[in-house]
């Protein structure tokens, strides 16, 4: 068993034949690991751009490559070859920092070389993950790179930035900081057909109150001061991805705005609320003096 940390970073750039956006890849970076997280090697390869001729100026000002730097690189097909080649025939798990690399991996092989899967990706973990289950995050919630680094005790400053390499061997120290406590090994998965419908899912904000996947026992509030249950002032309107409504404790005489949010997601709905309590409206001079 070996393990490979990688890291990708990508130009997002207009291409006629998607009649869209799409992030094209510029740059790969990887580490391998022994089965005791030893570094056995590094891999770093600059990919050729064959969609977008020409950086955004966020990609130049992040990564410090030119336009020289992508039109000399190497081939997506050629240099992915290479890196299969590099990765060799053990059984090997595939490490990211979140799942956005893989999504971009996999949309650039379609786009590319017209496949829709990622040949050499076998079994795969998404390390940000690992590591938000120890950090105890919420589901909403993503944790930078650096974030994590510092909370492990990692120094960040010794790594190269934003570049794929200095990335990976930084995302390749949090792994040997956090595999230890047994997050890991749960969230290796096998990369077949569920795999890829998972990932391939569009999640999709619930609009109508009505849906059946709308839990109505989450639709009730709870005083956070006293804890008696609100009695709700205004119906449930649907305004920036949250279903919005009034509820006013009788006991403290406050008065709650909350938002309930419902996403389904491949195989399950993500609930998520917001809370705050309403300031009273102010009093009118006449009022303010009325016996």
């Amino acid at each position: 068993m070996q393990f490979i940390v990688m890291d990708l970073e990508w130009n997002n750039t207009y291409a006629k034949k998607a009649n869209g956006y799409i992030n094209e890849i510029i740059e790969i970076g990887a580490v391998k690991l022994d089965e005791d997280l030893e570094t056995v090697d590094t891999f770093s390869c600059i990919i050729r751009s064959q969609i977008g001729k020409k950086l955004r100026g966020t990609v130049k000002r992040l990564t410090q490559l030119t336009n020289a730097d992508i039109s000399s690189g190497m081939p997506f097909t050629k240099a992915f070859s290479i890196f299969r080649k590099w990765i060799g025939n053990e059984e090997t798990v595939i490490f990211t920092w979140g799942d956005g690399d893989i999504r971009v991996l996999l949309d650039n092989f379609k786009y590319l070389n017209g496949i829709k899967v990622i040949p050499f990706l076998k079994n795969y973990c998404d390390l940000q993950k690992c590591f938000q289950k120890i950090n105890n995050s919420g589901k909403g919630q993503q944790t930078g790179l650096l974030v994590a680094a510092e909370n492990l005790g990692i120094d960040p400053e010794m790594y190269i930035h934003h570049r794929a390499l200095g990335d990976s061997m930084l995302t390749a120290d949090i792994l040997k900081k956090v595999y230890p406590m047994g997050v890991v090994k749960p969230d290796i998965v096998e990369c077949n057909d569920d795999f890829y419908s998972k990932l391939l899912y569009k999640a999709k904000v619930i609009r109508n109150i009505d849906n059946p996947l709308v839990d109505k026992k989450r639709l009730n509030h709870t005083c956070e001061s006293c804890g008696t249950t609100c009695t709700q002032l205004t119906p449930w309107k649907f305004h920036c991805q949250f279903f919005r409504a009034n509820f006013y404790c009788d006991k403290c005489e406050l008065t709650y705005s909350v938002g309930v949010r419902f996403k389904k997601l491949y195989d399950q709905v993500e609930f998520k609320k917001i809370v705050s309590v309403k300031e009273p409206e102010p009093k009118t001079e006449g009022e303010e003096f009325e016996e």
